[in-house]
């Protein structure tokens, strides 16, 4: 069964960490109400949710994506590229050892969710802001003995590897090509987010179905004309926060 696992949104969420985009003001009833949108389109699409709310005093607590990355085989606990989000990991690592064997990411390695990206048994990881080289590498030898191959992949003017670049399926990838290097994933079909919609490329894929801002239509009109299945909700409030669809939850099949 698909388990999804989400955090409250916190009431200080409007002093979340920001590095590439300017500070405009979140209106916390709604960006509640999409939150709660969020994790009803979950359910409708078969996920027990289960909802965190032990770090409600962390404002990007709900960007609960970034605290760990999850596999078949093993739970890894990330170590957070911003000091300020250290303490969101321990309710994780408690939920998640549950389900798991847990490894974790020790300093001075950081590495953050959001920065990998599962694609078939490809495992990319971005060297961002917020993960480093020692991240990459610590990663890469706890799932060293799986059957993944690593593909370290540099990201640049945007805060993670997933804002740049998620899975449509194990054999495409949506990628904006200004803010990661295209050809590193020539063995992928890669489709190319509209111009207009830099930020298009954060989806979420339930099933055979992508999930994506409302506000993206031009992307989502050209991945219509390719054959997929397309569902969409509103995140703007989010956005205000530099996050994505895929930062809001954690996704394992219990």
């Amino acid at each position: 069964m698909l388990k999804a696992i989400v955090h409250v949104v916190s009431p200080n969420i409007q002093d979340c960490v920001l590095t590439y985009i300017v500070r405009t003001t979140v209106d916390h009833a709604r960006i509640v109400a999409q939150h709660h949108a969020y994790c009803e389109l979950l359910k409708s699409h078969g996920a027990e949710v289960v909802t965190l709310s032990r770090s409600t005093n962390q404002p990007d607590a709900t960007f609960i994506e970034d605290t760990a990355v999850v596999l078949d085989e093993v739970a890894i606990i990330g170590n957070m590229g911003v000091s300020s989000r250290r303490a969101e990991v321990a309710a994780v690592e408690q939920e998640l050892l549950r389900h798991r064997p847990i490894a974790r990411i020790q300093s001075p390695a950081t590495l953050e969710g959001g920065d990998v990206l599962l694609a078939g048994n490809t495992i990319f990881v971005g060297k961002s802001s917020r993960t480093n080289k020692a991240g990459q590498r610590a990663l890469q030898h706890i799932v060293g003995r799986f059957d993944y191959t690593v593909v370290p992949v540099e990201v640049c003017d945007c805060l993670h590897l997933k804002t740049a670049c998620t899975a449509l399926n194990q054999h495409s990838l949506l990628v904006n090509p200004d803010w990661v290097n295209i050809d590193l994933f020539s063995e992928f079909n890669v489709v190319t987010v509209d111009p207009d919609e830099p930020w298009a490329a954060n989806t979420l894929r339930l099933g055979d179905v992508l999930i994506m801002h409302s506000g993206f239509p031009k992307t989502r009109a050209l991945l219509g004309e390719l054959g997929f299945k397309i569902e969409t909700i509103d995140i703007s409030e989010f956005l205000k926060t530099e996050a994505g669809l895929s930062c809001l939850s954690i996704l394992l099949d219990s």
